[in-house]
Order: C-alpha cells, then structure tokens, then sequence
C-alpha cells in the first residue's frame, strides 16, 4: 500500500481552523469578544466550510490566528493552507467568510485586505493543523 492510499481523502470544502490555543481567544489579547467572533466563523460559513477549533498552533506573535485549507477542488488547482493573524474583528471574519463562500484557496483569489493578515508561519508550525 502506498503512503498516498493510507492519507484521508482532501475534504469535499473548505476547512477553516481557528486557533483556540496557549493566546489565541484568551485574555491576553484584550478588548476581543473572543466568543462572539468565533460564533460569527461558525454561522457564517455553516454549510460553507467545515470549522473546527484547534489547539495552539504556535504562531502567537499572531494571535488570534485563522488557517484555510483548501477544499479537494480547490488543491487540485494549486490551492493551499493560508495563514491569517491578527484576526481580531468582524470585518477580517467577513472578509474571510466571503472569500471561503466564493470557493476558498485555489479557486478563488482572496480579498486585498486579507493581504495585511496574510503571514508565512514558522516549518514547525506549517505542519497540518490538528484537531483538539
């Protein structure tokens, strides 16, 4: 059996990962409705994406820190994971969640704002997302 058979097959959307983790939606970022702004993800790409929360991804410097992976379509075309920080408002969740219900990394190209959160995170930290 090959390395590639044994892989979970690319989901069928997007997956946005939401860092809840050592600083990510904790007080140390002050003055964020933390609870709110992840409840904003989670309603505005139900049925878009699938979200899940994750433990620290150790990109803190960035805190609070969102990945979009692409979805299976999506790599096909050359899409890959972004790494956003510093999402610590409404419109950046806005921003995303138009981009990802528009298709997401590869298929389609993200906002220009996004460009400003956009952030290349350290090898360690490229590794998968995992789950919590």
């Amino acid at each position: 059996m090959s390395r590639r058979d044994r892989r979970a097959a690319a989901p069928p959307r997007p997956t946005v990962s939401v860092c809840r983790g050592c600083c990510c939606g904790t007080p140390k970022i002050a003055g964020v409705d933390h609870a709110g702004l992840l409840a904003a993800v989670r309603g505005s790409l139900d049925g878009i994406a699938t979200v899940r929360v994750v433990d620290c991804l150790d990109a803190c410097d960035q805190a609070d820190v969102v990945v979009v992976q692409p979805s299976a379509d999506g790599r096909r075309a050359g899409g890959r994971p972004v790494w956003l920080g510093l999402v610590n408002d409404a419109e950046a969740i806005a921003d995303i969640a138009g981009w990802v219900a528009g298709g997401g990394p590869g298929l389609v190209d993200p906002p220009g704002i996004l460009d400003l959160y956009e952030f290349r995170p350290s090898r360690r930290a490229r590794q998968e997302p995992a789950e919590d």
